[in-house]
Parts: structure tokens; C-alpha cells; sequence
């Protein structure tokens, strides 16, 4: 099958964003910048579109003007370990963009993430029902998830 790379649109910030996401994930790079000829429709020699790795997955930023803004609809989820890595994509990610709810942000170009635990959807969707709605219920009340917290409601008792 052939590899799936996701193409991001920015308005003029996609070298920006490349280096932004680069210097928080590790082993993460950029690894090509083209820029637009006298062919346009961008001003000859600005970047045109980044491709970048976020740890090993390939994505491509593309200039391409303010005709389509990023929304909710679509966002990047990054399972993490554990609480200190939450913390720490949290922090990151947030750092000029604005937190939403229940696990998700908006970083400063306005693209959504989901920063949530590795195995989150478990407690969630565990099969003692009671359980299941108790972690669900926390979890909507959430800002930045917080891992003990939801593990804590899933296991009190009415």
C-alpha cells in the first residue's frame, strides 16, 4: 500500500510550522523545502510547500494562501505514556494556542490536536458500564486530561 502522507495548509507559515513541530517531537526533521518559480502563483522564491517527519510519519506543509483555514474537523491525536508526556505535548503544543477541551487544543496555526493517554479509550469503554460513565463524565469535565484523575473516577463507587 502506499505510504499516506498528510498535506497541511497554511496560509504563508508552513516552513514556520515545520520548524515549530519539528523541535517538539523527537527524531523529527525536515526534510525538503520548495519554493515557488516565476511560475507562481506564489512570489518567486518563497517557500511553496515543507515536507517534515514527526517521528518517523511524513507529513507536507504547503503555502497556499488564507482561502482554507484549518478546523476542528480534522486533528492530530498523539498517544502519550504517560501523564509527564500529556504535561509536556500540552505545554508545547499550547505555547501561543489556545486549550479546548477534553484532551483537545489548537496549536498557534490553528490546528487541532488530541493530546490524550495511550489505552485512554479502554476506560472509556470498559464493560462494567458504571465504570465507563464515571471515567467518561470526568473526562468531559477535563480541560488537558489528567490520567489519575480519570482512572480515579473510573474506579469510585456511588
Amino acid at each position: 500500500m502506499p505510504r499516506i502522507t498528510p498535506n497541511l495548509w497554511f496560509d504563508d507559515q508552513a516552513l514556520e510550522a515545520a520548524e515549530f513541530y519539528v523541535s517538539i517531537f523527537p527524531n523529527s526533521r525536515i526534510t525538503d523545502v520548495l519554493h515557488y518559480t516565476a511560475a507562481g502563483p506564489g512570489p518567486e522564491g518563497t517557500v511553496l510547500s515543507v515536507n517534515f517527519e514527526l517521528d518517523g510519519q511524513p507529513f507536507t506543509g504547503i503555502n497556499g494562501g488564507p482561502v482554507f483555514p484549518f478546523t476542528e474537523a480534522v486533528s492530530l491525536l498523539i498517544d502519550c505514556k504517560d501523564q509527564a508526556e500529556i504535561d509536556h505535548y500540552w505545554k508545547k503544543l499550547t505555547d501561543g494556542g489556545e486549550e479546548v477541551q477534553c484532551g483537545w487544543l489548537k496549536d498557534r496555526y490553528g490546528l487541532s490536536w488530541q493530546v490524550v493517554p495511550a489505552g485512554w479509550e479502554a476506560i472509556v469503554n470498559d464493560p462494567d458500564r458504571e465504570r465507563a460513565r464515571r471515567a467518561t463524565e470526568a473526562m468531559l469535565g477535563m480541560v488537558k486530561l489528567d490520567l489519575a484523575a480519570l482512572q480515579a473516577a473510573a474506579d469510585a463507587t456511588d
